[in-house]
């Protein structure tokens, strides 16, 4: 009956994992609790004495860190404690550092000093001589009260000796606005806080400073909706600014808030923001902080009420108002819509699911199921069935020949070109791991890693490197792949399509580029004064021009709307229904005109546009992610603003991850 009762609670799982995948860590954490007991669900107080305890002067003791956290005050705190604060020698590994920590350790075992070597993941090169060093430290050689200390984010390069040898510790940074605002509060000394000319505004914007700091750390858990790339803001950022507001505040009669602004949103805190979008929400978030209104006792952060700028009072005051905050908080005091959390908690079970299955055993299949090496030969046939042949390029260069008043050939030339080499790999790989799995060749590395991906429903590392960016699963990307492969045959045996689908282009920019190449050469103007203006169609629209070019530019589709939802009645951005967190766009037509002519005054939304909802990309030559496509005015209602769209974390995607 237990094992019937524990299949049935396990198969809920499963049907919780297919309908409701933002369900599943809360329901993942109920089945370990009732099948094996609370206490592995619940993470364990950090206790750095008791670790210290467990430790002798031969077993290093490694810090395991993560975003946000910063074990170096509690490591002081225990050097204090036990006289060790004058005897423990810090050093934070970095280029030139090696020989320095080296000197340092070997002096620390004669004198019985500590020595914490900080970042150990930024010295990858030395971790050669680290491991070494730690294999000389014995009992017999080394003073009883000598301790090493290692901090490090999870590396690949870490010594595994090291590891199995030391005491293993890891601290949780706090998390929700409520700790955050606990934490800053704890670390800024009474005294301080009353030490001001201006002590009303200056204990405000205090306030505001330290719910800005919990407000940019606790977007990152909403993925690419809070940031496009996961910073690390930490304390001394929160400190090098508020020194700064004390110092302005007493120095000058008015507040230069312009001052602030920019020292805070562009240096403190933007200086760490490498992507534009993201510095454009810091600055946007910041600007709720860091505003006269502030010092109005009415003012509130968000639309709930529940977070203000307290009326001046003592320290003990405004850590009595944080303790009164709720625990968790909702998307609105992020300024994102209540859809966000569901993003939050897909992205949570993804993580886990991934993790999870990384540790598959590849093994047999067990009673009723199938071979790794079964799985992956039907698997591999059929997807090679499905895969049609390589476009024959020369005969298109006939049909489409390379014309100065029609650069759409060119670029149609140029994806059929990449396509094919990715076609090419495809084909060559799934025929070669069949033949691996025959014992007809030999099953390589890179061959044993594919099929390993492809039994896991993931994509390849092989097909990767050689194709357009996709998050999608093994089975949705195939059929992406087919869909687009359909898109560029129709185009030659049909011709230029009147509506593009720009999720299926390979390289979109060469797309983009022209379009706006047609424009400039039609126009003779040099295509570095041609912008781009946009039109979202409106259903009558659609079928007014259904079949038809437009004059100028190109009609799109296949762009999805994310942190918000498109008002087909009035043409404009509006909030996203509950629980839709993709909305597909309607056509656009992008319209390239010459700049002088282009209106950016239009009261609309700067929206970005990517390739995937990852968002992130490497720094590409532009300045911009190769992630990113273009920027697309959407119109918005009137009692909307940029930033409030720009808080809402709104995109466009060409796909989505399914």
């Amino acid at each position: 009956a237990d094992a019937k009762a524990l299949a049935a609670n396990f198969e809920r799982l499963l049907v919780l994992r297919c309908l409701r995948p933002g369900k599943v860590v809360p329901a993942v954490q109920e089945f370990i609790s009732s099948t094996i007991g609370r206490k592995y669900i619940d993470p364990p107080t950090f206790d750095l004495g008791g670790s210290f305890e467990d430790s002798r002067c031969y077993s290093p003791l490694v810090f395991v860190l993560s975003p946000g956290a910063d074990p170096m005050t509690e490591l002081l705190n225990l050097a204090e404690r036990l006289g060790m604060g004058r005897r423990l020698v810090s050093v934070s590994l970095g280029q030139g550092q090696g020989p320095i920590a080296e000197n340092a350790i070997a002096e620390a075992v004669d004198k019985g000093h500590w020595v914490c070597l900080q970042n150990c993941h930024l010295a990858e090169s030395w971790m050669a001589t680290l491991e070494k060093l730690t294999e000389d430290i014995t009992e017999d050689n080394t003073h009883r009260d000598f301790r090493l200390w290692l901090t490090s984010m999870p590396s690949g390069s870490f010594p595994v000796s090291i590891l199995q040898n030391g005491v293993k510790m890891t601290i949780e940074p706090p998390k929700g606005m409520r700790s955050s605002l606990l934490g800053s509060y704890a670390s800024i000394d009474a005294e301080w806080l009353e030490a001001c000319a201006k002590p009303g505004p200056f204990k405000k914007l205090v306030f505001g400073l330290c719910f800005f700091h919990a407000t940019v750390r606790e977007r990152c858990k909403f993925g690419p909706l809070g940031w496009n790339i996961p910073y690390e803001f930490s304390a001394p950022d929160l400190r090098i600014t508020l020194d700064q507001l004390k110092l302005f505040l007493d120095t000058y009669e008015e507040i230069p808030w312009q001052t602030l602004n920019y020292l805070t949103g562009e240096c403190n805190y933007g200086g760490r923001v490498t992507d534009d979008k993201d510095r454009r929400c810091l600055l946007a978030v910041l600007s709720d902080v860091y505003t006269p209104s502030i010092l109005d006792d009415g003012y509130r952060f968000s639309p709930s009420g529940t977070y203000y700028a307290p009326a001046e009072g003592n320290h003990a005051s405004y850590v009595e108002y944080v303790q009164s905050l709720p625990f968790n908080e909702g998307p609105e005091v992020f300024g994102l819509h209540d859809n966000a959390d569901i993003t939050s908690a897909i992205q949570e079970t993804n993580a886990l699911l991934t993790t999870a299955l990384s540790l598959q055993a590849r093994g047999g299949g067990g009673e009723g199921g199938s071979s790794w090496e079964v799985q992956l030969q039907e698997l591999a046939s059929d997807i090679e069935s499905r895969m049609p042949a390589l476009f024959d390029i020369e005969k298109v260069q006939v049909a489409f020949p390379v014309l100065f008043e029609e650069s759409m050939n060119t670029v149609l030339v140029q994806e059929l070109m990449r396509f094919n080499r990715l076609l090419n790999v495809v084909k060559r790989s799934l025929r070669e791991v069949q033949l691996a799995i025959k014992g007809l060749v030999v099953m390589s590395s890179e061959l044993e890693a594919m099929g390993v991906s492809m039994v896991q429903t993931r994509v390849p590392d092989m097909w990767a490197t050689v194709s357009y960016p996709s998050l999608k699963p093994l089975g949705g990307y195939v059929q992406d792949l087919l869909q687009r492969l359909d898109f560029f045959r129709a185009w030659i045996e049909h011709g230029a399509p009147p509506v593009y689908w720009i999720s299926g282009f390979f390289f979109t920019q060469s797309f983009l580029t022209g379009t706006r190449q047609n424009f400039a050469r039609k126009y003779t103007i040099p295509i570095d004064e041609v912008s781009w203006d946009f039109q979202v169609l409106s259903h009558a629209q659609e079928q007014e021009q259904r079949g038809k070019h437009p004059p100028d530019g190109s009609y799109v589709n296949g762009l999805f709307l994310e942190g918000a939802n498109w008002d087909h009645e009035h043409g404009v951005l509006a909030e996203s229904r509950p629980k839709e967190l993709f909305v597909p766009m309607p056509i656009i037509w992008l319209l390239p005109k010459e700049d002088a002519k282009v209106d950016y005054n239009v009261h609309s939304y700067n929206c970005p546009v990517y390739k995937t909802s990852e968002r992130r990309g490497a720094l590409s030559t532009t300045g911009h992610s190769t992630n990113f496509v273009l920027s697309i005015r959407l119109p918005m209602a009137k009692e909307h603003s940029q930033k409030h769209w720009i808080k809402r974390g709104v995109a466009m995607l060409t796909q989505l991850d399914t």
